[in-house]
């Protein structure tokens, strides 16, 4: 599982913080967000202490209707030693309890001038791909034509390489080497680099090199969900490759599973090429077109046909 904390979310969205400085370092456990319009009424008997506490124009301006003695007391109740943290929307005023109470008991309040509900939605999908599972994979992830495009295979079979010249033709480096995969949901797997190898590509003989240095921010992104997995193997002559593609193979990762391909590795073949074109090939069969079924189709009612012709020839006989 990953880690995330209010400082992590104050600085992925450029939150301001208005009190409780201390507790800038509090992890949060949860994804889901609390709205507590109802303990703002006075009913705690399900108030989920443990989440972010997300206040909009509808819990303030209904706090500020309450008598003075019942808004240090609804906020003395909110703030509890489990609150990992409060985030005001639309830009709301901090009220003066919250804050009091906030710094007495070391609870960060975060404001943005963002809609409640578009708030509430950007905290959850980003806390919940953080504290997601996560497994690290030795390969590359690569954006092709918008198809996250996982290579693995052994070490110095061109893995690297091949990454390299699909950002010279146009793609994107999101990691090489380590993979971080993240499964935010049934196979829903999120890849991304570690940040210390974030946008860096190893080439053996050249050595560590940056790829948005050399060729722009365009050619790197920082996370992709991973949708197909290429493995490249040493090409084997005794082996039985996969000629039409009709068979679909899967690799499972953590609960998830990812179409697979095996392509395998001998000199003159443009693997760049070859895993464009599996790229392309994906996403056509996502959109219902697979040539390698067509052609089995025509192959059945050819070979129907010609069974037919010789049985009435036969016959005829």
């Amino acid at each position: 599982m990953g880690e995330v904390s209010v400082k992590d979310i104050k600085e992925r969205f450029d939150l301001e913080l208005l009190a409780g400085a201390s507790g800038i370092d509090r992890t949060i456990e949860l994804s889901d967000i609390s709205r507590p319009g109802l303990e703002m009424a006075g009913y705690f008997d399900f108030y989920t202490r443990t989440r972010i506490q997300l206040l909009g124009k509808t819990e303030i301006s209904f706090f500020e209707l309450l008598p003075e003695e019942l808004r240090v007391e609804r906020m003395d109740m909110l703030c509890t030693p489990d609150t990992p943290a409060f985030v005001l929307a639309h830009g709301v005023t901090l009220p003066v309890e919250l804050e009091i109470a906030a710094e007495r008991m070391g609870i960060s309040v975060l404001g943005a001038d963002i809609p409640t509900t578009r708030l509430s939605g950007m905290l959850t999908n980003f806390i919940a791909g953080r504290l997601a599972p996560m497994k690290t994979l030795h390969g590359v992830l690569v954006d092709v034509y918008g198809i996250g495009v996982l290579i693995t295979g052994k070490s110095g079979v061109g893995k690297s390489e091949t990454a390299l010249e699909l950002v010279k033709r146009g793609h994107r480096l999101i990691a090489d080497d380590s993979v971080e995969i993240r499964e935010v949901a049934k196979n829903i797997l999120i890849g991304s680099p570690p940040p210390l190898l974030r946008h860096m590509l190893e080439i053996r003989g050249v050595g560590i090199i940056d790829i948005m240095t050399l060729f722009g921010a365009s050619s790197v992104k920082d996370d992709k969900r991973i949708v197909l997995v290429i493995d490249l193997e040493l090409w084997d002559p005794e082996k039985m490759y996969d000629r039409l593609g009709v068979d679909e193979d899967k690799l499972k990762i953590m609960d998830s599973e990812v179409t697979k391909l095996v392509v395998p590795v001998r000199p003159g073949r443009n693997l760049s090429v070859i895993i464009e074109v599996a790229a392309m090939d994906y996403r056509l069969k996502s959109l219902g077109i697979n040539a390698a079924e067509e052609f089995t189709n025509k192959l059945d009612a050819v070979i129907s046909q010609k069974a037919t012709a010789a049985e009435e020839k036969g016959i005829h006989r």
